[in-house]
């Protein structure tokens, strides 16, 4: 069951996708779901996907679940976090991103 917080996906940039899923793939085992041309999920310890789009972001990013997208986005501002993408729907869900005081970039997503 997911838990409110809790790492539940990891987005990895995928550049040139073909390449990074052969790469994967031969040297973990990996196998990928296609999700559209830029996107491959993956299923290997914790859910994941690559993703080779222009506009994504250029390192690794962490997920967190929450059973109510908003309540979550209320305590990240609350605890200082500043919101870089406001909630948006994506096929699954929603999400938004922050960035934690370090300057790390974190999402939460929600299924509805």
């Amino acid at each position: 069951m997911r838990e409110d917080g809790k790492l539940d996906y990891i987005e990895l940039p995928g550049g040139e996708l073909a390449a990074s899923k052969a790469f994967y793939g031969a040297a973990f085992g990996w196998t990928f779901v296609d999700y559209g041309p830029e996107y491959a999920g993956f299923d290997e310890g914790i859910d994941g996907g690559l993703d080779a789009q222009s506009d994504a972001t250029r390192t690794p990013l962490p997920i967190l679940y929450a059973h109510d997208l908003e309540a979550m986005l209320a305590r990240v501002e609350a605890a200082g976090g500043a919101i870089v993408k406001p909630v948006f729907a994506f096929p699954g869900g929603r999400r938004f991103h922050f960035r934690d005081p370090a300057g790390n970039e974190l999402a939460v997503w929600s299924e509805t």
